[in-house]
This record gives structure tokens, sequence and C-alpha cells, in this order.
């Protein structure tokens, strides 16, 4: 048999939730998982507004995304830029539980709250008996872009809003490399729904990782290495390590370190994420991340810069699949993506 692959998003929600309510408009990023980590705030800056709102509500987000060359497809190294603004914060159907912290990594563990009272289309359920509404996204005017440099030179540019999403324009290719670590970058709002502000964010190297595979075995450490940045007090590294997202994520690790070149997580730790089970194609992510911050009326907007990677993690004993033919003599291929 044939299976589909699906984003961990997605099957997180669809096998933890049952069933989840779609909205039309979705964030550019998510907002913070309650974890230890933080928003990888390294060299951030708040650059304040005169009509500043509740900073702690994240209610937009601009992400400029430093991607890499993929030699095995022949795809090209590029950079991305997107945002959207919202009039409120974005709802969260998973809470994800704190569970042990162990130097820069924390354990998360899933809960999916239960509203007995359907909380509609516009609302999802947030918390045992709570709904909150999908926020709507509207305008900022038009933005003005400096410190990314064009592919065709430059590196001053505006975007407008085409049904409140911003990215640049056709004629605005963004350049590779299109700044290096520590690069001032500003995005000036003109104002319209939402008030005008001025957003300020710092260039990242891109990350490169010294290892293409990640093995995870029980009571066994597990170092991370990286090339350490230009310029580390102005970036973070942040860790996502979630090996069971194709059955419905049982738990995931999570750090927020300093850009020095390393991290060790530890046997125990490792042990713990395993012992709540594990799923076919299990993944490491890794970013260097930026962000600068402003508030309007509404709440604080983010401007987060940043590079990643996504790595096999090979777990003993574990086969993944998409059909029956991956799997060794006498097993099938199951609905989480593993050979049993």
């Amino acid at each position: 048999m044939t299976r589909l692959l699906f984003s961990p998003l997605t099957c997180a929600i669809a096998l933890l939730a049952v069933a989840c309510t779609p909205t039309s408009e979705t964030t550019t990023d998510s907002t913070d998982s309650g974890g230890a980590t933080s928003d990888g705030t390294g060299g951030a800056s708040d650059t304040g507004s005169a009509t500043g709102g509740d900073e702690g509500v994240l209610v937009g987000t601009f992400q400029v995304k430093v991607i890499a060359p993929d030699a095995a497809t022949s795809t090209p190294g590029r950079t991305s830029l997107v945002g959207k603004i919202y009039d409120g914060p974005s709802p969260e159907q998973i809470v994800w539980e704190k569970g042990t912290v162990d130097g820069d990594c924390v354990i998360l563990t899933p809960r999916v709250p239960f509203c007995s009272t359907p909380c509609g289309g516009r609302a999802v359920c947030v918390e045992d008996e709570t709904c909150q509404d999908y926020p709507t996204a509207g305008s900022a005017g038009t933005i003005t872009v400096k410190g990314i440099t064009l592919a065709a030179g430059g590196s001053e540019f505006s975007m407008d809003p085409i049904a409140n999403n911003y990215q640049p324009p056709v004629d605005a290719a963004l350049g590779y490399p299109a700044f290096a670590a520590g690069d001032a970058i500003t995005l000036e709002a003109a104002g319209d729904k939402f008030a005008a502000f001025t957003l300020q964010g710092t260039g990242v190297d891109q990350l490169e990782l010294s290892a293409d595979n990640i093995p995870l075995a029980a009571d066994t450490p597990v170092t991370l290495s990286w090339t350490a940045s230009t310029k580390p007090d102005q970036s973070r590294i942040l860790v996502k390590l979630d090996i069971s997202h194709h059955g419905g994520t049982k738990g995931k690790i999570e750090c927020d370190t300093a850009d020095d070149g390393s991290l060790d997580l530890s046997g125990a730790l490792v042990t713990e994420l395993l012992d709540l089970g594990v799923a076919g194609f299990p993944t490491i992510i890794v970013e260097r991340k930026t962000v600068g911050s402003t508030s309007i009326p509404e709440g604080r907007i983010d401007l987060a810069v940043s590079s990643s990677l996504e790595r096999v993690v090979t777990i003993d004993g574990l086969t993944s699949c998409t059909d029956d033919t991956q799997c060794p003599q006498g097993q099938t291929c199951q609905d989480d993506l593993s050979c049993k």
C-alpha cells in the first residue's frame, strides 16, 4: 500500500485534536510554545511605538529567511520575505506542557483542550471550555524595506499588501546572500488599518551543521555542532527535536542556546523523549535566529531573521516507510509511517 506524507503540524493537529476548524487566514509565525525556549531574541531590539500596545501579545510577524542551496535537487540558495498583521493574537489548538528542563533544553508534551460547546467556524478551543476567536488580518499601508540586497542591485524596495499579505513585488527579487551577519534590516510601515511603525532587525549567517544525520539511542547524549556565527552575541540557536509527529506527536525537545558552535543533549533527556514514543521519518530542526520587535495598539509585531536546516534522525529499531515494499520481510507499513 502507498501512503501520503503530511507536514508535522498537519499530522499533529489531525491526530491529536481528531478534527480541527479550518480558517482562511493563517499567521506567518507561531507564538511562543510555552516552553523554556524564547523567541531567539539574541541581538533583538524593541524599536517602540508612539501608540504601543501589549508587548506580550504577538499580532504580526515578518519573516526573512536565508534558504540554503540544495545540491541534491540543484536548487540554488535564496532569500525570502513574508509578513502579515492581525487585530489580535492567533489561537493555538494544542497546549504544550512544560516538563523536564535540562540546561538550555526542555521536554514539551501536548495537550488538546476540550470544549463541550463547539466553538464554531471563527473560533477554536484553546483551553478547557474556553474558545478564542480567530483574528482578522489587515493592512499597515506601504512598507519600505531597507538593508536587504536585491538581485538586480540596491538594498531598498517597497511592499504593498495583497489580500493582506506582504511580500516583495515581482520586480524586486531578493539577492543571495542578501545581507551579512549583523547587518541592519529596517521595515517602515506608512500606516493604514494598523498604525505606522518601524521594525529593526539584524542579519544572520547561513547556518551550517556538521552532520547530515543525527543518531538517537537511549541513555546516549547527543552533541549538535555547527559553524558558530561571526556575530555570536547577536543571534540564538533554536532546536526542535520531534520524533513522533507522523503518529500524532507525543512530545518534543526544544532548546534555546548560544550561537557558539555546539549544544549537548543529555542522555536522560533523549531517553525521556524516546519513551514517549516514535514514528516514521523523525527529524530535527536547527535554526539560527534574531528577532526585532515593536508594538502597535493591537500588540507586538516581530521581525524574525533566520537560517534553518532540517536533518534526518535515525533510531535503532525504527524503519521508516511510505509503503510495504520498504519494510523488512514480515512487516508492513503502518499509519505512522513505520514498519512493524
